[in-house]
């Protein structure tokens, strides 16, 4: 039964990093996708939110929706998790702390998200 499970684990980890792979290239601005906190956030895009996911694995929360900022006109303000730097040509203008940026499994009420503005 272990095996069995490894494999679709596995399985489901290729399809994941397939479904990575395809959909930035192809995004559109503001588009959104979930991918496992042990992706890296691809260049141009931004984590908006954390949450756990038993498909992850390793300690909770595991799960990231990242969101396509490439493409926005200047002067879109946008909120963003600290958990990434916000991408070239943005500057952050806010900081604050969302539950829904807390991507550590420890507690705190740090600061952890930003509001970001495209400035060119």
């Amino acid at each position: 039964m272990s095996a069995a499970r490894n494999i679709l684990m596995a399985l489901a980890a290729a399809g994941a990093a397939v479904t990575l792979t395809a959909a930035p290239a192809s995004a559109a601005p503001g588009d959104t996708l979930s991918i496992c906190h042990s992706q890296l956030t691809p260049s141009g895009w931004a984590d908006v939110s954390w949450s756990s996911s038993s498909q992850c694995g390793g300690f909770e929360p595991n799960r990231k929706q990242i969101k396509q900022l490439d493409g926005y006109p200047i002067g879109t303000e946008v909120a963003i998790c600290a958990s990434t730097f916000q991408p070239a040509g943005w500057i952050q203008i806010r900081e604050y702390y969302s539950q829904s940026c807390r991507y550590s499994s420890v507690p705190s009420l740090n600061n952890n998200a930003w509001t970001v503005r495209r400035v060119s």
